[in-house]
């Protein structure tokens, strides 16, 4: 798919590809057997602006929006998705600063959060609040000018290497998910500490954890918007991530087919080269077809993004207000339905992929010595985190029939 991007963009696209080949390609095999993150990697990321390239220039980001956040991503998935998470795990985090942050809030944290002196995270997740997000056990007591946050979480994304949690919170359980608050808790709290890392099936250069919240005290003025909005700031947060994981899905996917077309290109079976079977060559066709189709949407919907994101994020630096007011005066439409859908149809493709280009390669496509067994089991993350494809049918559903 041809896309005209500017100059901010065309670079992204260029150091982020070049980036990925140089750092990453060479530490993904053993990163991902070690399952254990190269901690060196994350000044290189600082170096090279991607955890401030949805961040506005005002706090020393590039200002790349959405799509220049997806274009990263997308890059460096093509590579490692696992070795590259830390870049969308922050902006994960930071997305929620961004949309419902006040003006001193936003000084404190997105500065820090855009040179990677202090990575941003996103703890929803708990033993018995996944797709229910909900359903929160953890709670946070006001206490004169403190909340006391008790809980778990678990399934943190990059837990290990974070500085800035967005944590969600029951404030006033009697009113269910309209009691649920969102705070913004630091890392060396008292009361806060990391849990025991996951082992997982994909992603292994990444940290999963358990964060544990045991009277711990979170300033009140850490609260972000307001008691009671929390579900609001995880629902829009969504909305403006989910492009970020189904454009990383499409990076696994393109990564899967380069590596896959090579080796069939090379391998001689039958007196001929393998790519040149019919078969093959029509699979092929279909794979790199849907995985464009998937392409085309986020980008169309990324791009849409932007022009509101930007410019409300503009008009709330200069009136020093909060991004959600200024992005409702532009229009009071939401994201959802578009979001999910790009996510939906990207990991599920990612995960096709991925699937048929292990079959099309036979016995190698199944060895750890070849790459696309693992861009198999990275790709599977991209239909489970922030939200199963079963709740994005759900949403897509809810939006479809509310606009009939």
């Amino acid at each position: 798919m041809i896309f005209e991007y500017d100059d901010l963009k065309k670079e992204i696209i260029d150091s982020s590809s070049k980036f990925a080949q140089e750092k990453l390609k060479p530490l993904r095999s053993l990163y991902d057997e070690k399952e254990d993150f190269p901690k060196e990697l994350l000044k290189d990321f600082s170096e090279m602006g991607f955890f401030g390239i949805s961040i506005p220039e005002k706090y020393g980001g590039l200002n790349g929006g959405i799509t220049g956040l997806c274009l990263a991503i997308e890059e460096m998935s093509k590579i490692d998705a696992g070795l590259s998470l830390p870049v969308a795990t922050s902006a994960l985090g930071a997305i929620p600063i961004m949309l419902y942050a006040d003006e001193k809030q936003r000084d404190k944290w997105l500065s820090k959060v855009a040179c990677g002196e202090k990575l941003a995270a996103f703890a929803l997740s708990e033993p018995e609040a996944g797709s229910d997000a909900t359903a929160q056990k953890t709670t946070a007591v006001k206490n004169g000018d403190y909340y006391i946050l008790n809980g778990v979480k678990h399934f943190c994304s990059s837990g290990d290497i974070s500085d800035l949690y967005v944590v969600f919170a029951s404030t006033n359980p009697s009113r269910g998910a309209r009691g649920i608050s969102a705070f913004v808790v630091e890392k060396g709290t008292e009361g806060f500490k990391i849990g025991k890392k996951e082992k997982k099936l994909g992603i292994k250069a990444n940290a999963t954890n358990e964060l544990y919240f045991e009277n711990c005290k979170v300033p009140s003025e850490n609260i972000l918007f307001s008691e009671g909005f929390g579900l609001f700031v995880l629902q829009e947060t969504f909305d403006y991530s989910r492009p970020g994981v189904a454009a990383q899905a499409i990076g696994i996917a393109e990564g899967a087919l380069a590596e896959t077309i090579p080796y069939l290109k090379s391998r001689k079976q039958f007196g001929q080269s393998v790519s040149s079977f019919q078969a093959i060559g029509h699979i092929l066709a279909e794979l790199a077809s849907k995985t464009e189709a998937a392409k085309a949407l986020v980008y169309s919907l990324s791009s849409a993004m932007d022009k509101e994101f930007l410019s409300a994020f503009e008009a709330a630096c200069k009136n020093g207000t909060v991004l959600r007011e200024e992005l409702k005066k532009i229009s009071k439409k939401r994201w959802t339905k578009h979001s999910a859908m790009a996510k939906y149809l990207a990991s599920e493709t990612a995960f096709e992929v991925a699937q048929k280009c292990v079959n099309l390669c036979g016995g190698i496509g199944y060895m750890r010595d070849f790459p696309v067994e693992k861009f198999m089991r990275d790709a599977k993350v991209t239909e489970i985190y922030e939200g199963t494809n079963h709740i994005q049918k759900n949403e897509i559903a809810a939006q479809l029939i509310k606009e009939y």
